[in-house]
């Protein structure tokens, strides 16, 4: 995809699509001194990492809050406050436990001036209300599900970005979870899905 067809599949203003230049730099700057994605993937950038993020606002067009676990690299949070920007109410928590990677983070916003917070600490030791927790590469399914436990349970749902075992993730999942949940296509890799976690329970 390039930066003209992913323009004119998310209809992102100049301003955001500026504002994604910028991060595009800030990550290849940032990956040259850190592990942030794989540093073949950003010759990808448009379709690999920015649509990517961005499909979740095409699946959840009216979610304002969201909670991005694992923000490690801003994806997808980064992304979701860069299209956010400037829509009343909209914010975006960067839960990260890595003091670099938040350090990274917090960069971004400040120089985007961004609608985000970003979070030093455990996913699961926050207490944020969103509409949605999201995450992408963390961890599999089973555990993720326990570090988006605490904000399902205050009304979010989860919507979290997986690849193609996400099916046999989901299947694992469901011995140690209770889960209404389904799995919906990735726009960005035929491969990939959107796991969509409505409601879940630990099986005791």
């Amino acid at each position: 995809m390039t930066r003209e067809a992913f323009q004119a599949r998310t209809l992102a203003g100049d301003a955001a699509m500026a504002d994604l230049d910028r991060f595009l730099g800030c990550l290849t700057e940032g990956n040259a001194v850190m592990n942030l994605v794989g540093p073949d993937t950003l010759l990808d950038f448009w379709n690999r990492h920015a649509w990517d993020s961005a499909q979740l606002l095409h699946e959840r067009p009216g979610a304002l809050t969201w909670a991005d676990l694992g923000a490690g690299a801003g994806l997808p949070g980064v992304v979701l406050a860069i299209l956010l920007k400037g829509r009343p109410g909209a914010h975006v928590w960067l839960v990260e436990s890595l003091a670099k990677r938040c350090r990274f983070l917090a960069s971004i916003v400040d120089e985007l001036g961004l609608p985000a917070t970003v979070v030093h600490g455990r996913a699961e030791d926050q207490r944020l209300k969103v509409e949605v927790v999201t995450a992408r590469a963390v961890a599999p399914l089973e555990k993720l599900l326990s570090y988006a436990q605490p904000y399902i349970a205050a009304g979010g749902q989860g919507l979290f970005l997986k690849g193609q075992r996400a099916a046999d993730e989901l299947r694992e999942a469901r011995k140690s979870w209770q889960i209404d949940a389904e799995l919906l296509p990735s726009a960005s890799d035929p491969r990939g899905r959107l796991v969509l976690v409505r409601r879940l329970r630990r099986v005791r």
